[in-house]
């Protein structure tokens, strides 16, 4: 803000320093007052800018004391007002409001609008707002402007020492000031609930307050403040109720004019029908304020008090005035209400509804949107069984917020899905992933971990785009982070990406997390990653995992994630970023159910084969599955001999199924050929098929594997 002393050349406001500018009466201009003057000025018009002139009752002339830094141009033309078809000097003249429409300064303005600052009944200067709106500034935005004029004009020309006959009313308008400000940082409905209560009802001594929207003729509360737990209740009711239920209410929005109710006695004499109301209400008096944005009643505001009293016409002028204000800033909230909830919504119905339970691992995951900030983010994570028990363990989290990073972090799951069921190894996966990323766009990046943990090796085989390590809890309690060093995110990086293969406990505990979890504006990723790990030390324990404790092992997963994100983010409200979390306990495979034999390549493996399949079932009680897996092993090892080259391997595991595996040193894919009626082979794939719950291959450096489950009869 730039101010000049009367007669000097006023410098452009960008190069200026606020100066304290006296008038002829030597009465000091307030420089606080006077900047927050023309900052509620401007916002309260959503103007360009705001200027104060005061009148030298000597030459009868407006003089510039200061503009607002928003104020477009330069300031040579506002210094000396003598012209009256300008703003301000109408306002000075009629001592009344002035609207001046078009571009009078050539600043692009749609008009000028200008009100007195008054000491008593006379115009001691002016306050003006370059327009930028289409139209006249409506009714509530000019009371709400003479109201700033009338605290501005106040301040600056009381006396210290004087006292001021209005101060409780000035006090009042302060507050409404400051409650300006408050709305414009308001985000959702709840902020402008809060911000309502906090600059409203204290200097009105209100202690009750409710938002109420109106849509498709039904009322909606928003929220409420100032009531006793008993009669909540009552209010929780009010959840799409026609609006007929409410009368006053319905005459507020159906004449958008305020109603004022100083009594319950005048409650029942208005209206008969809410006898009920008052006599369980807590509340003596009312004002019931309509909410009009954009031409159209969205709501009604309830400021309440409970003792009886009167409000008179100053209060109701300033109450009529913020209602404009809360209407406007309401909209925007439910606006913003709308779009985040379908973000949301969309974002969590792409999130896996259920981790599955699987033999090899138990799970519990979190995922916790923004509590601040434009929209949800694009995090994620999933767990998805592989052939052989295996498991594949991923998290991700796409760069941006909003529906696009939503909508692309579920295309980025469903195609590691996808990817996941050809059994590709981790840093082929990321390099197909890569591809998809790259295609969107240069401006789409994001972070993934992919791995794959084997129950059978006890290997946990990972790839990482740019996102943080996994954390990994041992039994004895002790928590260690693998120092890997990932790869640039998807979308920026260059194939192939690095493969890190680590070893696991016997009981482990995996946990995969998102910046979202560790990081934020006043915690740094590495003081975050701290935290996580003492948190884990000290509440993560990793017991035996056996079959007939997998569910209390899936709740203490659930407790422990909710004391994670407890510890790490105890205000969600506070938070600028979704946070992922995914914890995921192994369970190696025991020795017993793992039989292994080595198979020579000649045609007297499939002999060798059965004769094995029959010994290992018949010692693991699988006596109704010989027949049915002595052909399915017959036909893969054949197919071995023939049409591949050696080692060739045997491995059966038993597990919630029979797993028949078969390895070979070949690359070869195998298929299932449509054999006509005179073809003497051709068919063995298909009996496998025919004899199997699943079958597939996945393939290795050195060779490939065909597997084959089938169900375990009970």
């Amino acid at each position: 803000m730039a101010v000049a002393r009367p007669g000097s050349h006023l410098e452009q406001p960008e190069a200026m320093r606020f100066e304290c500018l006296t008038s002829p009466d030597q009465q000091p201009w307030d420089a606080e007052t006077l900047e927050l003057t023309l900052q509620q000025a401007t916002t309260c018009l959503g103007g360009l800018g705001a200027a104060v002139h005061w009148r030298d009752p000597a030459v009868g002339r407006l003089r510039l004391v200061t503009v607002g830094k928003l104020f477009p141009g330069g300031t040579e033309a506002w210094a000396d007002l003598t012209d009256a078809a300008n703003a301000a000097a109408r306002a000075v003249q009629s001592g009344a409001y002035a609207w001046v429409p078009g571009d009078r300064s050539g600043h692009r303005e749609s008009g000028a609008v200008a009100v007195p600052l008054l000491a008593g009944d006379k115009p001691i200067g002016a306050l003006s707002v370059l327009t930028a709106g289409p139209a006249e500034p409506d009714e509530l935005r000019r009371s709400f402007l003479h109201a700033i004029a009338a605290w501005g004009a106040e301040r600056l020309e009381r006396v210290p020492g004087r006292p001021s006959a209005g101060e409780a009313a000035f006090d009042r308008t302060v507050r409404i000031v400051e409650l300006t400000a408050a709305l414009a940082d308001a985000v959702t409905s709840q902020d402008v609930l809060r911000a309502v209560a906090e600059h409203v009802l204290p200097p009105f001594g209100a202690d009750g307050l409710g938002i109420y929207a109106f849509e498709k003729d039904r009322l909606h509360l928003v929220g409420h403040i100032g009531y006793p737990k008993a009669y909540r209740g009552l209010w929780s009711q009010i959840r799409g109720l026609p609006l007929t239920s409410h009368p006053i209410i319905a005459d507020v929005i159906r004449t958008r004019t305020p109603l004022f109710i100083e009594s319950k006695a005048e409650i029942l004499r208005r209206y008969p029908e809410m006898a009920g109301f008052t006599a369980t209400s807590p509340k003596n008096t009312w004002a019931f304020l309509p909410l009009i944005a954009s031409g159209r009643a969205i709501g009604c505001c309830d400021v309440s008090f409970s003792r009886e009293r009167p409000i008179g016409e100053e209060e109701r002028t300033l109450l009529t005035a913020l209602s404009g204000l809360v209407a406007q800033a309401f909209e925007r909230a439910r606006l913003y209400d709308a779009e985040h909830a379908r973000a949301e919504g969309l974002q969590c119905g792409l999130l896996p509804r259920k981790l599955p339970c699987l033999p090899a691992v138990r799970a519990a995951a979190r995922y916790l949107p923004a509590g601040r900030g434009d929209a949800v983010g694009g995090d994620w994570y999933d767990l998805i069984q592989l052939s052989a028990d295996r498991v594949a363990m991923v998290i991700g989290d796409v760069m941006g917020h909003g529906i696009s990073e939503a909508a692309t972090m579920g295309r980025l799951r469903t195609a590691v899905r996808t990817l996941a069921d050809l059994e590709m190894p981790p840093d082929e996966l990321l390099g197909r992933l890569n591809d998809l990323v790259s295609d969107l766009g240069e401006d789409f990046y994001a972070t993934c971990l992919y791995a794959v943990f084997d129950p059978v090796s006890r290997s946990c085989t990972l790839s990482s785009a740019g996102h943080p390590p996994p954390v990994i809890v041992h039994p004895d309690g002790t928590v260690h982070i693998p120092d890997l060093v990932p790869d640039p995110p998807l979308g920026a990086a260059e194939p192939p990406f690095a493969t890190h293969d680590l070893q696991m406990p016997a009981q482990g505990l995996v946990v995969l997390f998102t910046d979202g979890l560790v990081e934020s504006a006043t915690r740094d990723i590495d003081d975050g990653v701290a935290m996580l790990r003492h948190v884990l030390a000290h509440s993560a324990t990793v017991p035996h995992l056996v079959a007939e404790e997998m569910d209390a092992d899936t709740d203490r997963l659930e407790r422990l994630c909710d004391s994670v994100t407890s510890a790490l983010l105890p205000d969600r409200e506070q938070a600028e970023d979704d946070a992922a979390l995914l914890m995921v306990h192994t369970h190696n495979a025991a020795a017993r159910d793992v039989a292994v034999h080595d198979l020579p390549f000649d045609p007297r493996a499939a002999g060798q084969a059965r004769a094995y399949v029959r010994e290992q079932l018949t010692v693991w009680g699988l006596g109704d599955l010989v027949m049915p897996t002595e052909l399915v092993v017959s036909e893969l090892v054949g197919n071995a001999i023939r049409h591949a080259k050696g080692p060739v391997r045997l491995r059966l595991l038993r597990s919630r199924s029979m797993i028949c595996e078969v390895y070979d040193g070949s690359l070869t894919t195998p298929r299932i050929r449509h054999a006509t009626h005179t073809d003497e082979g051709g068919r063995g794939l298909q009996l496998v098929a025919a004899c199997s719950q699943h079958w597939g291959a996945r393939y290795l450096h050195d060779g490939k594997c065909i597997w084959v489950e089938q169900d375990i009869p009970r």
